[in-house]
């Protein structure tokens, strides 16, 4: 059955402080119903809110099915929206630029401008965490962290970061066990032989060592400091939220600082690190799909952006593998199918489902999440139904279910002139997680009996 919503997948959705919009039109939803940007400045007309003598910022919105919009911006601004994939600025003259979205979703902060691309379908940042944490699937754990609501998305970050670091740290920096390599005139843990022969032939000291040593210069602390610098160094960030950043950053001065492009350090969850558990899900999604930097006069731009598309898919494998663990068989995930024959490798077609369970060593069903929905304006469904097809034929499996986000009716194609079956699944990410997973464990529980009602047909038919 799937994990119970009980860990630090909740607790990032409840830490998310962004929460869906509803009739109110504050969180992180799209502000505008036929999904076109807009731009606002707030009550006070300042833009978002940020250090006593900043500059006003504009606050430019869209929806990531917009068209785009046309704003003034400045080239170096024009040129980090570019650099960050969140959208495309093409320059018209008279320092006019159209922006539009380009398939991510997220935020874009200068000195001057916020761009947001928000998901569609009023999907706030606390859903959008739940999606990535869940199919991070990190160790999850009972942690229920109060929500903060922001209309700013990187406010909303800056707060759940310090909440649950706030939480993590209360009880002391943890500590855990490095191992140590260096060379000593004392023993110390043990001598590494081979590098004694080879670095030092014939001789008795220096000895290289290794050993291991309790301190707090470990990978959880070294991603977590990572993190609070990062959000630290985002502009216009509310004052309150970077003094409790630096703060806490502080009590991690005298653990190793993770250098610039570096792969995040290895760490497993356990018992010791379980108050870490929740700070570290988000320190790493923060440290993944954000940046922060310096440009010309020390000024700071910050990008947050992330892939829809392969969120949603990622979230749907991970859900449904673990749905699908209460039933017989095995499900494996984005399975190589060859759908011709070929006497050379060069001659092969490879098709890639998202997810195909396995009963006896055999393709029983066929799964596939598409980020599109059927109810995208303009949307055509014809080239998701000829692949689920391609998959089924490949498989020789009868049935194919293919997950949409949004909200609706299950619907049955049946193909022409063959025995296979195509049910689109609405899977609506409005819902609160816990029913978010409840769907996916409906998408389970009907898919199995699919299954068994076709092995009661070829009984039947034998």
């Amino acid at each position: 059955m799937p994990r119970p919503l009980t860990g630090d997948t909740m607790a990032l959705a409840g830490s998310a402080v962004a929460v869906d919009q509803g009739a109110s039109g504050r969180g992180l939803s799209v502000p505008s119903s036929h999904g076109r940007g807009s731009t606002g400045q707030g009550a006070s007309g300042r833009g978002v809110s940020g250090r006593a003598g900043a500059l006003p910022c504009r606050h430019i919105v869209l929806d990531e099915l917009a068209a785009g919009v046309v704003e003034r911006l400045d080239p170096d601004t024009a040129a980090y929206v570019n650099a960050s994939g969140l959208a495309k600025a093409s320059p018209m003259g008279m320092g006019l630029y159209r922006i539009e979205p380009v398939g991510t979703v997220g935020s874009v902060r200068t000195p001057t401008v916020q761009l947001e691309v928000r998901p569609k379908g009023r999907l706030g940042l606390n859903r959008l965490l739940f999606l990535l944490g869940y199919a991070g699937d990190q160790g999850f754990r009972d942690e229920s962290v109060a929500a903060v609501e922001h209309t700013d998305l990187w406010s909303a970050l800056a707060e759940s970061l310090a909440q649950l670091a706030d939480r993590a740290l209360s009880r002391g920096v943890l500590q855990g066990y490095l191992m140590v390599e260096e060379s000593l005139r004392t023993v110390k843990g043990r001598i590494r032989m081979s590098d004694q022969i080879s670095r030092r032939p014939g001789m008795l000291v220096p000895l290289e060592v290794s050993y291991d040593e309790f301190t707090e210069d470990i990978a959880e602390n070294r991603i977590l400091r990572a993190a609070l610098e990062r959000m630290s160094q985002v502009p216009r960030v509310r004052p309150e939220a970077l003094s409790r950043l630096r703060q806490l950053k502080g009590k991690l001065d005298v653990v190793t600082r993770l250098q610039s492009g570096a792969p995040l350090p290895q760490w497993r969850p356990s018992r010791m690190n379980t108050r870490y558990h929740g700070v570290l899900r988000l320190s790493e999604l923060i440290l993944r799909n954000a940046s922060a930097e310096a440009g010309d006069g020390k000024q700071q731009s910050a990008s947050f952006v992330v892939d829809m598309a392969k969120v949603f898919e990622d979230f749907v494998g991970t859900a449904l593998r673990e749905a699908m663990a209460a039933f017989p068989g095995e499900m494996r995930l984005r399975y190589n199918a060859l759908l011709n024959e070929a006497v050379r490798d060069s001659d092969r077609i490879v098709v890639q489902p998202g997810a195909v369970h396995f009963l006896g060593g055999q393709p029983v069903m066929v799964y596939d999440a598409k980020y599109k929905a059927a109810a995208d304006a303009g949307a055509s469904l014809s080239g998701d139904h000829y692949r689920m097809l391609a998959y089924c034929t490949s498989l020789r499996v009868p049935t194919a279910w293919i997950v949409y986000p949004g909200s609706g009716e299950i619907k049955l194609r049946r193909i022409l002139n063959t025995d296979i079956d195509i049910v689109e699944f609405p899977l609506d990410l409005s819902l609160p997680p816990s029913e978010i997973l409840a769907s996916v464990a409906d998408l389970a529980q009907q898919s199995w009996g699919e299954v068994l009602r076709q092995a009661s047909i070829g009984r039947s038919a034998s």
